[in-house]
């Protein structure tokens, strides 16, 4: 049995130091509970390794990646400016393909305030003949989750509504100016052809092997 937590002072021979931070003699814990402990410390141990060596990995893959794109970008005198990223290679034989993509993590500002002004305005001149099923997409688009935040998703899918009003296109359009990219993050993602003919991604999910 170990220390629970390696940065924390180092507890004195003979003893553990508990969850509450209390030093308790070794030989006044349960032999089930310095099971557990042992147990529990040898997941993380693996756990923080395989982290550190796909963190490595990832950095590799990266690289060889974006070494490519560049080489590539010179054949033609060129270079890549901007955000890189949304590009796929493949193999020769075309079975493997590997792709770079870039999501990114926007938010909405004083805007969207204006755009919902405007939906509900629409949606009082509508009430009569109006579909049901529009109203109910339209205010929960608008809900908050448990965290108060709306869902950016849910917004944006408004615009894709085919309705021809023009209180309706300003709101959209209000909805377009709000938009906020506060971050990017790049992603790759790696499939295989099945015999079938169908790339399947190759998982790098820890829970889904």
């Amino acid at each position: 049995m170990t220390n629970p937590n390696p940065n924390t002072q180092t507890a004195p021979e003979g003893y553990v130091m508990n969850a509450k931070g209390h030093y308790v003699p070794l030989s006044a814990v349960k032999e089930i509970d310095k099971l557990r402990d042992d147990v529990v410390q040898d997941i993380i141990s693996r756990a923080k390794e395989l982290r550190s060596q796909m963190v490595n990995v990832k950095d590799i893959m990266f690289s060889n990646f974006y070494d490519f794109v560049e080489l590539s970008a010179r054949e033609y005198d060129t270079k890549i400016g901007g955000q890189k990223g949304n590009v796929t290679l493949m193999s020769f034989d075309g079975k493997y393909k590997v792709q770079m993509a870039v999501q990114d993590n926007i938010v909405f500002d004083e805007r969207l305030q204006v755009a919902k002004s405007l939906i509900d305005e629409c949606l009082n001149e509508w009430t009569q003949g109006s579909d049901d099923k529009i109203k109910a997409i339209i205010n929960n688009a608008f809900d908050v989750d448990k965290e108060g935040k709306i869902n950016t998703r849910r917004v944006l899918s408004l615009r894709s509504l085919d309705i021809n009003d023009e209180k309706w296109l300003q709101a959209m359009d209000a909805i377009s100016d709000a938009i906020q990219v506060v971050s990017s993050k790049e992603y790759i993602r790696v499939y295989e052809r099945d015999n079938d003919g169908k790339y399947q991604q190759i998982t790098l999910d820890f829970a889904s092997v």
